[in-house]
């Protein structure tokens, strides 16, 4: 009798099925789009693995695939379906939630970002028709997400209401206020989280003016500024990105023992 047999074929299926983050994503995917799929899932489903890959390396040629480099390209907004799908999942760990919604985020304002960044120059690898595509894929999921703040983290509260500000509703806008007291009270002015916080009220609150001053006081002091002929618009949105991956970093850094 071989009693080595089990062991190797169970060592030999883990090998095969990839790094343990990848088998978690493809029964999600699996389970929540059972049928009609983005080519992007190929990265869950196909039969060859990249040997090198760990749980990080796989997340960033995933990512990567949905979106490549922090643009979109024609098969980004098929792609974010699968983002929507892993973050309203509760088998996913929640800074793995974060991340997608974070990566929703940036989809969302890939065209206000770029443009802070290059004015007056055309962002140079823009595709206005995908970044559209990409944004509308968002604004059509961000209702379904939001469903879900009062059994969310504070992690992922704090990405969706980014998502709240890019995509702001007559019902929507007025709840910020109220559901993000808790952070305005435990994170004072001066803090990541506290400035952050402030800042997405400040945009929820609609008044270009004030958002244009706040902006510039909080770039001038902390963050990588834009030129002032850049709109009012892509200069917030470019700096709230800034923060939201500042205060990312420091929710989601696994803790030892997880």
């Amino acid at each position: 009798m071989d009693t080595h047999a089990e062991p190797e074929q169970t060592r030999h299926d883990a090998i095969a099925s990839g790094p343990p983050i990848r088998q978690l994503f493809r029964d999600i995917i699996a389970d929540r789009l059972p049928s009609r799929r983005p080519r992007q899932a190929a990265m869950l489903f196909d039969a060859a693995i990249d040997p090198c890959w760990d749980d990080r390396s796989f997340l960033g040629d995933f990512y990567n695939e949905i979106l490549h480099q922090d643009t979109c390209q024609p098969a980004t907004a098929d792609g974010l379906v699968l983002l929507a799908a892993l973050a309203v999942d509760d088998r996913i760990p929640a800074r793995h939630r974060f991340q997608a919604v974070d990566l929703l985020f940036r989809a969302a304002t890939v065209a206000e970002r770029h443009l802070a960044e290059t004015w007056p120059a055309t962002p140079p690898h823009a595709d206005p028709d995908s970044e559209a595509r990409a944004r509308s894929a968002v604004q059509d999921r961000t209702p379904d997400l939001l469903t879900r703040w009062s059994a969310e983290c504070p992690a992922v509260r704090l990405a969706l209401a980014g998502l709240v500000v890019v995509f702001p509703t007559d019902r929507t806008l007025p709840a910020l206020t109220p559901r993000l007291q808790t952070f305005t009270h435990q994170h004072p002015q001066g803090t990541d989280i506290g400035d952050y916080v402030r800042f997405v009220l400040v945009l929820a609150a609609q008044d270009d003016d004030r958002i244009l001053t706040v902006t510039e006081k909080l770039t001038d002091a902390y963050w990588m500024g834009t030129v002032r002929g850049v709109p009012t618009r892509a200069r917030a949105l470019h700096l709230l990105g800034q923060m939201l991956t500042k205060v990312g970093a420091g929710l989601t850094r696994p803790r030892a023992g997880q």
